[in-house]
């Protein structure tokens, strides 16, 4: 591989999302900044009905609004956000392939933490129930993780680099830093880059339960996400689907695209500790913000804003407010956590909260930690909570860790472009 080209500077110039609290990247960071929350109890008839208390459940979609009909055979669940937030994500984008992009010069790496398991689960049923003739054909299709990544380039024509990164919870962290590899090694002109879960079914919660790593006991759904508070008790199981659409500057310059962030840098490392638990020292994700400030040319004091991981786990919080203050000392940026109203999306969080850091630098407005009413002693920084903080900021992070150890770290800036709000 040849090293970095001379133009390699990315830019964000299209954002989708498809969440608990609903479609398009620019209303859903809105309902954030007026502390709106996605979650609630699982309706009568909801396949998590009866399996736990609360759940991030976005809107229902069919594969008739993404996919031509003899298209659309047993396509999950996470294909069909993660088809939605393209389309979403390319129309803000306001880019077309073919005509303002050589399709053999875009990229899509779209990811999954477990991709089509409410597919595989329901074959698997009506193999029990019915028999072995029972397993559809499009079965394979349907559950693979690669199947969102193929499905876009497929529909867009897409013809160049085209992956899944399968790092559970930092897997859409992950895909939107191999964006901006592709794009700073001159391999892609644009990446169409993302994640997207539906973990909603009762085998994956019910695992999640008896791990004791959910969110329970509260009368209050809203309540349930707790973030970096005293009384969290883990996180809220949700769904949804991120894309970012990431550019090389120049090319959107030459198009006239505006831009909502550059994607200045990307930290990854792993804790190689154990499979469930983050290292308590937070070194790893310290390193791997160290890592984005690196690549990113950055120094700490850069830093205006972090959108945390913050899943609202004992351990976990504490190891990234460890970290938070090994890289940044007494000056803690502001951080807040926006799963505390959307829910952990796993593999779709990192690419979603990657948007909203984008709109919190073009907006200069940070989203609060909803139900952060009492901080952790253990977690003490500059939280924004209460209500969304109006704040110009040059540079921020995103971070995504995962079980496995998977840590990811995004560096975001100020957009090098015409600016996007």
């Amino acid at each position: 591989m040849s090293g970095p080209t001379a133009d390699g500077k990315a830019v964000i110039t299209g954002l989708g999302t498809f969440t608990p609290l609903g479609r398009g990247a620019a209303a859903t960071f809105d309902a954030l900044l007026h502390g709106k929350s996605g979650l609630r109890r699982p309706p009568e008839g909801h396949l998590l009905d009866g399996s736990v208390d609360v759940a991030g459940i976005a809107p229902d979609i069919e594969a008739r609004e993404v996919l031509p009909p003899s298209e659309g055979r047993l396509v999950d669940r996470y294909a069909l956000m993660a088809l939605a937030a393209a389309d979403d994500a390319l129309l803000d984008a306001g880019l077309v392939v073919g005509q303002d992009v050589d399709p053999h010069r875009v990229a899509v790496v779209i990811s999954s933490g477990a991709g089509g398991l409410t597919t595989y689960e329901a074959q698997t049923q009506a193999r029990t129930e019915r028999g072995p003739t029972a397993v559809s054909p499009y079965l394979l299709p349907g559950m693979l993780p690669n199947m969102a990544a193929a499905r876009i380039a497929i529909k867009y024509g897409i013809r160049g680099w085209s992956s899944a990164i399968a790092t559970a919870c930092a897997a859409g962290a992950h895909a939107v830093a191999e964006a901006a590899r592709l794009i700073r090694y001159g391999e892609a002109d644009v990446v169409v880059c993302g994640g997207a879960e539906a973990p909603l079914n009762p085998t994956s919660a019910l695992a999640f339960a008896h791990a004791r790593a959910l969110a329970h006991s509260w009368d209050d759904p809203e309540a349930a996400s707790r973030p970096f508070d005293r009384r969290r008790n883990g996180f809220v199981l949700a769904e949804g689907s991120g894309v970012l659409v990431v550019e090389r500057a120049a090319h959107a310059d030459a198009r006239g695209a505006a831009g909502y962030a550059d994607l200045l840098g990307w930290g990854a490392t792993t804790d190689a500790y154990r499979p469930t638990a983050p290292r308590p020292d937070g070194e790893g994700a310290a390193m791997s913000m160290r890592g984005a400030l690196a690549t990113g040319g950055l120094v700490p004091d850069d830093i205006g804003y972090i959108n945390a991981h913050g899943t609202a786990t004992k351990l976990g919080d504490i190891a990234e407010t460890k970290a938070v203050r090994a890289v940044f000392g007494d000056r803690s940026p502001a951080v807040s956590s926006t799963k505390s109203m959307t829910g952990h999306l796993l593999g779709g969080s990192g690419a979603v909260e990657a948007a909203f850091t984008a709109l919190a630098i073009s907006r200069g407005q940070l989203p609060p930690t909803h139900n952060l009413d009492e901080i952790d002693p253990a977690c003490d920084v500059d939280h924004v909570r209460g209500e969304a903080r109006a704040q110009p900021i040059e540079a921020a992070i995103s971070n995504s860790f995962a079980f496995g150890g998977h840590n990811v770290s995004l560096l975001l800036g100020t957009a090098s472009t015409r600016k996007k709000r």
